[in-house]
Protein backbone atom coordinates (compact mmCIF):
# COMPACT_ATOMS: atom_id res chain seq x y z
CA UNK A 1 0.00 0.00 0.00
CA UNK A 2 2.72 2.54 0.51
CA UNK A 3 4.63 1.69 -2.46
CA UNK A 4 1.33 1.97 -4.55
CA UNK A 5 1.07 5.49 -2.37
CA UNK A 6 4.77 6.52 -3.33
CA UNK A 7 4.57 5.50 -6.53
CA UNK A 8 2.38 8.70 -7.23
CA UNK A 9 4.94 11.26 -6.19
CA UNK A 10 8.13 9.25 -7.21
CA UNK A 11 10.21 9.15 -9.92
CA UNK A 12 11.85 6.12 -9.08
CA UNK A 13 12.90 3.67 -12.38
CA UNK A 14 11.32 0.72 -11.05
CA UNK A 15 9.03 -0.73 -8.34
CA UNK A 16 12.03 -2.24 -6.69
CA UNK A 17 13.64 0.80 -5.85
CA UNK A 18 9.71 2.44 -4.40
CA UNK A 19 9.96 -0.92 -2.52
CA UNK A 20 13.80 -0.13 -0.91
CA UNK A 21 14.01 1.64 2.70
CA UNK A 22 10.26 0.76 3.04
CA UNK A 23 10.91 -0.35 7.27
CA UNK A 24 8.27 -0.69 9.37
CA UNK A 25 8.68 2.55 11.04
CA UNK A 26 9.09 4.49 7.59
CA UNK A 27 5.92 2.63 6.41
CA UNK A 28 3.92 3.63 9.41
CA UNK A 29 5.06 7.45 8.92
CA UNK A 30 3.97 7.47 5.37
CA UNK A 31 0.60 6.15 6.32
CA UNK A 32 -0.28 8.38 8.84
CA UNK A 33 0.85 11.03 6.04
CA UNK A 34 -1.76 9.58 3.60
CA UNK A 35 -4.21 9.87 6.57
CA UNK A 36 -3.58 13.56 7.45
CA UNK A 37 -3.64 14.55 3.42
CA UNK A 38 -7.11 12.51 2.58
CA UNK A 39 -4.75 10.51 0.29
CA UNK A 40 -7.59 7.68 0.44
CA UNK A 41 -7.15 5.75 -2.51
CA UNK A 42 -4.06 3.80 -1.59
CA UNK A 43 -5.85 2.54 1.10
CA UNK A 44 -8.10 0.12 -1.18
CA UNK A 45 -4.76 -1.63 -1.94
CA UNK A 46 -4.86 -3.70 1.14
CA UNK A 47 -8.29 -5.53 1.86
CA UNK A 48 -9.56 -7.95 4.61
CA UNK A 49 -11.83 -10.70 5.15
CA UNK A 50 -14.00 -11.86 8.03
CA UNK A 51 -15.98 -14.87 8.88
CA UNK A 52 -18.91 -13.81 9.86
CA UNK A 53 -21.85 -16.29 11.83
CA UNK A 54 -25.03 -15.91 13.87
CA UNK A 55 -25.88 -12.51 12.58
CA UNK A 56 -29.53 -11.86 11.85
CA UNK A 57 -31.09 -11.00 8.27
CA UNK A 58 -31.58 -7.17 9.46
CA UNK A 59 -27.78 -6.85 10.05
CA UNK A 60 -27.42 -8.14 6.50
CA UNK A 61 -29.92 -5.98 5.09
CA UNK A 62 -27.68 -3.10 6.64
CA UNK A 63 -24.05 -4.24 5.82
CA UNK A 64 -25.03 -4.78 2.13
CA UNK A 65 -25.64 -1.15 1.60
CA UNK A 66 -21.78 -0.87 1.87
CA UNK A 67 -21.42 -1.19 -1.45
CA UNK A 68 -17.75 -1.32 -1.58
CA UNK A 69 -17.16 -4.82 -0.92
CA UNK A 70 -17.50 -8.64 -1.50
CA UNK A 71 -20.07 -10.86 -0.06
CA UNK A 72 -20.84 -14.30 -0.07
CA UNK A 73 -24.03 -15.24 1.77
CA UNK A 74 -25.76 -18.31 2.69
CA UNK A 75 -28.66 -19.35 0.45
CA UNK A 76 -31.79 -19.62 2.17
CA UNK A 77 -32.80 -21.39 -1.24
CA UNK A 78 -29.98 -23.85 -1.17
CA UNK A 79 -30.36 -23.97 2.70
CA UNK A 80 -33.36 -25.36 4.51
CA UNK A 81 -34.63 -22.93 7.31
CA UNK A 82 -36.47 -25.80 9.21
CA UNK A 83 -34.18 -25.38 12.09
CA UNK A 84 -32.81 -21.60 11.86
CA UNK A 85 -30.84 -19.84 14.99
CA UNK A 86 -32.50 -16.30 15.78
CA UNK A 87 -30.92 -12.93 17.11
CA UNK A 88 -33.21 -11.11 20.18
CA UNK A 89 -33.00 -7.60 20.70
CA UNK A 90 -31.34 -7.01 24.44
CA UNK A 91 -34.11 -4.80 25.39
CA UNK A 92 -36.83 -7.69 24.19
CA UNK A 93 -34.13 -10.28 26.07
CA UNK A 94 -34.25 -8.54 29.05
CA UNK A 95 -37.54 -8.38 29.82
CA UNK A 96 -39.25 -11.43 30.52
CA UNK A 97 -42.68 -10.92 29.30
CA UNK A 98 -41.48 -9.15 25.98
CA UNK A 99 -38.69 -12.06 25.31
CA UNK A 100 -42.35 -14.70 25.49
CA UNK A 101 -43.67 -12.60 23.13
CA UNK A 102 -41.14 -12.79 20.85
CA UNK A 103 -40.69 -16.20 21.74
CA UNK A 104 -44.03 -17.15 20.68
CA UNK A 105 -44.15 -15.40 17.32
CA UNK A 106 -40.85 -17.11 16.41
CA UNK A 107 -42.24 -20.67 17.39
CA UNK A 108 -45.82 -19.88 15.14
CA UNK A 109 -42.96 -18.49 12.15
CA UNK A 110 -41.04 -21.62 12.40
CA UNK A 111 -43.99 -23.79 12.65
CA UNK A 112 -45.21 -22.09 9.37
CA UNK A 113 -41.93 -21.91 7.46
CA UNK A 114 -42.15 -26.19 8.19
CA UNK A 115 -45.86 -26.61 7.47
CA UNK A 116 -45.41 -25.00 3.78
CA UNK A 117 -42.04 -25.95 2.71
CA UNK A 118 -43.67 -29.78 3.41
CA UNK A 119 -46.43 -29.25 1.80
CA UNK A 120 -44.85 -27.44 -1.65
CA UNK A 121 -42.38 -29.92 -1.20
CA UNK A 122 -45.42 -32.43 -2.04
CA UNK A 123 -46.82 -30.26 -4.75
CA UNK A 124 -43.88 -30.20 -6.79
CA UNK A 125 -43.32 -33.73 -6.52
CA UNK A 126 -46.88 -34.41 -8.09
CA UNK A 127 -46.20 -31.56 -10.86
CA UNK A 128 -43.50 -34.10 -11.84
CA UNK A 129 -40.08 -32.76 -9.87
CA UNK A 130 -37.62 -34.84 -8.57
CA UNK A 131 -37.35 -34.98 -4.83
CA UNK A 132 -34.31 -32.84 -4.71
CA UNK A 133 -35.28 -30.19 -6.86
CA UNK A 134 -38.73 -29.92 -5.29
CA UNK A 135 -37.13 -29.50 -1.86
CA UNK A 136 -35.50 -26.46 -3.29
CA UNK A 137 -38.13 -25.05 -5.03
CA UNK A 138 -40.09 -25.66 -1.68
CA UNK A 139 -36.96 -23.74 0.14
CA UNK A 140 -37.10 -20.76 -2.20
CA UNK A 141 -40.98 -20.40 -2.31
CA UNK A 142 -41.36 -20.99 2.33
CA UNK A 143 -38.46 -18.50 3.14
CA UNK A 144 -40.72 -15.49 2.46
CA UNK A 145 -42.50 -16.53 5.79
CA UNK A 146 -38.52 -16.11 7.58
CA UNK A 147 -38.24 -13.42 9.85
CA UNK A 148 -35.37 -10.93 9.66
CA UNK A 149 -34.25 -12.02 13.36
CA UNK A 150 -33.11 -15.40 11.31
CA UNK A 151 -29.37 -16.00 11.54
CA UNK A 152 -27.82 -16.07 8.77
CA UNK A 153 -23.46 -16.35 7.98
CA UNK A 154 -21.03 -15.01 5.75
CA UNK A 155 -18.03 -13.91 4.34
CA UNK A 156 -17.19 -10.44 3.87
CA UNK A 157 -14.13 -8.65 1.87
CA UNK A 158 -13.73 -5.28 2.51
CA UNK A 159 -10.51 -2.77 1.33
CA UNK A 160 -9.33 -0.51 4.55
CA UNK A 161 -10.28 2.63 2.50
CA UNK A 162 -14.11 0.90 2.90
CA UNK A 163 -13.33 -0.34 6.84
CA UNK A 164 -12.69 2.75 7.55
CA UNK A 165 -16.16 4.39 6.33
CA UNK A 166 -18.29 1.36 7.74
CA UNK A 167 -16.45 1.90 11.02
CA UNK A 168 -17.21 5.69 11.10
CA UNK A 169 -20.58 5.09 10.54
CA UNK A 170 -20.97 1.78 12.09
CA UNK A 171 -19.28 2.58 15.37
CA UNK A 172 -21.59 5.86 16.04
CA UNK A 173 -23.90 5.21 19.10
CA UNK A 174 -26.56 6.17 16.73
CA UNK A 175 -26.30 2.96 14.71
CA UNK A 176 -28.58 -0.13 15.39
CA UNK A 177 -27.15 -2.09 18.46
CA UNK A 178 -26.17 -5.48 16.44
CA UNK A 179 -24.04 -4.01 12.93
CA UNK A 180 -22.41 -1.33 15.91
CA UNK A 181 -21.46 -4.75 17.76
CA UNK A 182 -20.27 -5.88 14.43
CA UNK A 183 -18.06 -3.21 13.59
CA UNK A 184 -16.07 -2.80 16.85
CA UNK A 185 -15.07 -6.96 16.92
CA UNK A 186 -13.88 -6.26 13.43
CA UNK A 187 -11.50 -3.46 14.19
CA UNK A 188 -10.52 -5.62 17.30
CA UNK A 189 -9.31 -7.80 14.78
CA UNK A 190 -8.06 -5.92 12.26
CA UNK A 191 -5.96 -3.21 14.06
CA UNK A 192 -3.44 -5.78 15.88
CA UNK A 193 -2.12 -6.65 12.15
CA UNK A 194 -2.55 -2.94 10.87
CA UNK A 195 -2.32 -0.91 13.61
CA UNK A 196 -0.89 2.32 11.68
CA UNK A 197 -3.92 1.89 8.92
CA UNK A 198 -6.27 1.99 11.59
CA UNK A 199 -4.40 4.07 13.84
CA UNK A 200 -7.61 6.86 13.86
CA UNK A 201 -10.38 3.95 13.14
CA UNK A 202 -13.92 4.64 14.75
CA UNK A 203 -16.47 6.67 14.80
CA UNK A 204 -16.20 10.41 13.35
CA UNK A 205 -16.32 11.74 17.52
CA UNK A 206 -12.84 9.60 17.45
CA UNK A 207 -11.68 9.62 13.57
CA UNK A 208 -12.36 13.46 13.51
CA UNK A 209 -12.55 14.74 17.21
CA UNK A 210 -15.96 16.07 15.97
CA UNK A 211 -19.28 14.24 15.82
CA UNK A 212 -21.40 14.85 12.03
CA UNK A 213 -24.94 14.36 13.97
CA UNK A 214 -25.83 17.92 15.04
CA UNK A 215 -28.68 17.78 17.03
CA UNK A 216 -29.02 13.95 17.35
CA UNK A 217 -25.69 13.26 18.62
CA UNK A 218 -25.36 11.35 21.88
CA UNK A 219 -23.12 13.54 23.54
CA UNK A 220 -20.72 11.19 24.70
CA UNK A 221 -17.93 11.86 23.02
CA UNK A 222 -15.37 11.35 25.54
CA UNK A 223 -16.86 8.15 26.30
CA UNK A 224 -16.45 6.94 23.28
CA UNK A 225 -13.09 7.77 22.87
CA UNK A 226 -11.88 5.79 25.87
CA UNK A 227 -13.93 2.76 24.48
CA UNK A 228 -12.02 2.43 21.56
CA UNK A 229 -8.65 3.62 23.50
CA UNK A 230 -9.79 -0.01 25.08
CA UNK A 231 -10.48 -1.64 21.58
CA UNK A 232 -6.99 -0.46 20.25
CA UNK A 233 -4.92 -1.47 23.47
Amino acid sequence: MACAAKLCYSNANSVDDLMSGLTYDKVAAFIQRLADLGHGSAFEHASFTFAIEGVSRALLAQLTRHRIASYSVQSQRYVSMEEFGVVEPPAILEDDYLSEIFSRGLEATANTYNDLRDLLIDKYVEEGMDKGAAEKKANEDARYILPNAATTRLILTMNARSLLHFFSLRGCNRAQWEIRNLAEKMLELVYPIAPSLFAKAGPNCVAEGRCHEGSMSCGKAAEIADKYADIKS
